[in-house]
């Protein structure tokens, strides 16, 4: 080849890469986990069911809102779906119509009530009443449940009649008379809606009720930082949408009207081709009681079941009957029935097919398999949802939590022990899918994930402020440290990405950022023991990608680079503005401590002490001193502090109660040991007359108990005994008194 000749590349290779890992979902259709897939690119229809507004929310609640809320973040923030979420209030049902007509039964009741003996004649006939109730019911946790309420109205009841009878003064028996029917509520207001329920019309008592609990329940989503709806729906302002989707489905042969209520034909539906009826638990296909449960307290009289073709029809539209709330229909008053609220206003809003439909694992059967059937009735498709999504229950001591059950830990209540964040952390170190249990247990663990992240945080910001940030004194060659520290940080990310892919696993993801933050602990210690600079940039992107994940995940609120905000700051620059001053008190501290331990003045040091541990944790600042090096300060919550401050009191005195009682120990050992000594060896065996009974002149035992003679073996045992007891005995007496 001459030199003239022009050279050409040489062929270019690709990398053969590998294959990255698809996000599945578990998807209760299939009971797999499904490569997910929207209908139309990155764009998401989703749906979920919301709160039925009739009493406060609880935990259980809690559970799926959250669950949601960080299945919607990271489907938004991590995966960049554009996700529109709409949510339902149902503010139409039989739930909230008895209970807004017994409360306002009870209030009037109670105002109106005069004589006692009328109040016991009236508990007597709600007892008999409760009494059948309990003997047709056939849940053993309701049963349970109905036993403590009637035992309760008994009691208060037997209080009542000895009032009467032991009582002159009219102001005690008016206090145990309203004791009757606050404790017995629940027996007299069945009694109550039974009499009179038919006579309550005015549609403002049921709004009141639910627009209540509706504001309760926004409260409570805005204190847990579940993120609103994009659009939220009532099925009160949809009614006209429902009247001509029920039509439709008429029109459709899947549905038919009898005296003014109209039901769906669930064997019509299903022995469709195409269509299939209870998708999501086919196998509870016939369950009587579920299917009861489905239509209301207030729609399963007899009347009202002999009308339907079949027992597994279930109602779209509910005839009018007193002491109801009532829209006008081509099939004369009445009300929607439950199931087919959420596929109008889902329809209305979503189309013909969704890709995401979410809601607790009780609502499957019936509610999300009626609404699929109706709504398949109505569009004439198989496709209505394609991903069903169902967060597990949340038990407590074992329990399903429930409304019904009066078994449950009200969301207000659980945020006066716990901070939002932490109920959070113990949503996502469980599967959002299964069954978790709400106890101190799963809590202490939230508690102590949340403070392992903290201090990580806390630890690197205060590396951090030490570190030039720009020019070319911010970056330091990577020795051997951050290149291991980098592969650690690399694999971290790679774990967290199969974990959400993998459903949205944020218990592996979490798992991954322990294992993560540990190995970067260790390598801070590894360079402050060889006293190495840190590098910046490694240290940095760690803490800022674990504060990134965290606020996706919904445990972080603002735009703060790195870790929790603190409470009552709001905003980064507040860090920012206030640490210089504290550094410099802090190193000023320092000075002064050093020089009081130099020329032992224990007043400062003392001085010096609670500064750091009673003046400062009252502004939120926690003051490190450590041996050798400069003092570390960090903003920290002050409620978080002051438990810290309880704690190690806590633990100070448990010591100091654990120091006394071995000094106790020592001392009875010690008085004991000196009793010993001051046993004369001819004494020392005459005392256990369990074990002798005769002695020689010496005091040395010659036989047992029983009057035999002792063995050699044991003389010669006794012997070193009464030896060992001498010399002590000859100590006592040198050393005087």
């Amino acid at each position: 080849m001459s030199d003239n000749t022009k050279r050409s590349q040489p062929p270019w290779t690709a990398p053969d890469g590998c294959d990255e890992p698809k996000l599945r979902l578990y998807n209760s259709l299939t009971r797999s986990k499904e490569v997910f897939i929207p209908q139309n690119g990155k764009q998401v229809k989703w749906y979920s069911c919301g709160p039925t507004v009739y009493d406060s929310s609880h935990m259980g609640h809690a559970r799926s809102y959250i669950s949601f809320d960080i299945l919607r973040r990271v489907l938004t923030h991590y995966f960049n779906y554009d996700v529109l979420y709409v949510m339902n209030v149902t503010d139409i049902d039989d739930k909230i119509i008895k209970r807004a007509r017994t409360n306002y039964l009870l209030e009037k009741y109670s105002q109106e009530m005069k004589c006692p003996n009328e109040v016991i004649s009236s508990m007597n006939e709600a007892l008999k009443l409760f009494d059948a109730k309990m003997a047709a019911e056939t849940s053993p946790e309701k049963l349970e449940m109905y036993k403590k309420f009637l035992s309760k109205a008994q009691a208060c009841l037997e209080n009542l009649k000895l009032a009467v009878k032991d009582s002159k003064g009219g102001d005690k028996i008016r206090a145990v008379m309203e004791t009757v029917i606050k404790d017995g509520k629940d027996p007299m207001a069945d009694w109550l809606d039974l009499k009179r329920g038919s006579e309550v019309t005015d549609k403002a008592i049921y709004s009141a009720l639910t627009k209540h609990f509706e504001e309760e329940y926004h409260k409570d989503m805005a204190s847990l930082n579940v993120m609103p709806a994009d659009v939220l729906t009532r099925v009160s302002e949809y009614v006209p949408e429902v009247v001509e989707f029920i039509q439709k489905i008429i029109d459709n042969g899947f549905a038919y009207e009898a005296n003014g209520s109209v039901y769906f034909m669930t064997s019509k539906f299903d022995s469709e081709e195409k269509h299939s009826y209870a998708k999501l638990v086919p196998e509870a296909f016939g369950d009587e009681a579920a299917l009861k449960e489905g239509e209301g307290d207030l729609s399963i009289s007899q009347d009202q079941l002999s009308e339907k073709k079949s027992a597994n029809d279930f109602a779209l539209w509910k005839a009018a009957k007193p002491g109801e709330p009532t829209w006008d229909s081509p099939w004369g008053k009445g009300r929607p029935g439950w199931h087919i609220e959420c596929s109008v206003m889902a329809s209305c809003l979503l189309g013909d097919s969704m890709d995401i439909h979410t809601g607790g694992v009780d609502l499957k059967f019936p509610h999300h398999d009626n609404e699929l059937a109706q709504s398949e009735a109505y569009y004439g498709n198989n496709h209505w949802v394609r991903y069903f999504l169902h967060s597990g229950h949340l038990t407590i001591e074992g329990c399903k939590m429930s409304k019904s059950l009066k078994n449950f830990i009200t969301i207000q209540d659980a945020l006066k022990k716990y901070t939002s964040r932490q109920i959070r952390f113990m949503f996502l170190l469980h599967s959002w899918k299964d069954t978790m249990d709400y106890s101190a247990s799963t809590m202490e663990c939230a508690l102590q994930y949340e403070k392992m992240v903290n201090e990580f945080f806390l630890n690197i910001k205060d590396i951090l402020r030490d570190l030039p940030s720009k020019g070319s004194e911010a970056f330091q060659k990577w020795g051997p440290l951050e290149i291991e520290l980098d592969q650690q940080f690399t694999e971290c990310k790679s774990k967290v990405h199969q974990g959400l892919c993998d459903s949205v696993d944020t218990k592996a993801a979490l798992d991954a950022v322990r294992t993560a933050i540990g190995q970067c602990n260790i390598y801070i210690q590894a360079k402050r023991a060889s006293k190495q600079p840190f590098e910046r940039n490694i240290l940095e992107n760690y803490a800022s990608y674990v504060t990134n994940l965290l606020r996706i995940f919904g445990t972080i609120e603002g735009d703060l680079p790195i870790g929790f905000p603190v409470a009552g700051q709001g905003q980064s620059n507040v860090e920012e503005a206030v640490m210089p001053y504290l550094k410099t008190m802090a190193s000023f501290r320092e000075t002064v401590r050093q020089t009081a331990k130099n020329q032992k003045v224990t007043e400062i040091l003392q001085l010096c002490d609670d500064l750091r541990d009673n003046v400062l944790p009252e502004l939120g600042v926690r003051l490190e001193d450590r041996e050798g090096e400069k003092s570390v300060v960090k903003l920290v919550d002050r409620e978080t502090l002051m438990k810290e401050r309880e704690m190690a009191l806590k633990q100070a005195e448990e010591k100091r109660l654990k120091k006394e009682a071995a000094r106790r120990k020592e001392e009875e050992r010690q008085a004991a040991k000196e009793a010993q000594r001051r046993i004369p060896p001819s004494e020392m065996f005459k005392k256990d007359v369990d074990k002798y009974s005769k002695f020689d002149d010496k005091g040395m035992p010659t036989h047992d108990a029983k009057g035999e003679p002792i063995s050699g073996k044991q003389i010669k045992k006794l012997t070193k005994l009464y030896q060992a007891q001498e010399k002590l005995y000859s100590e006592y007496q040198n050393g005087g008194q």
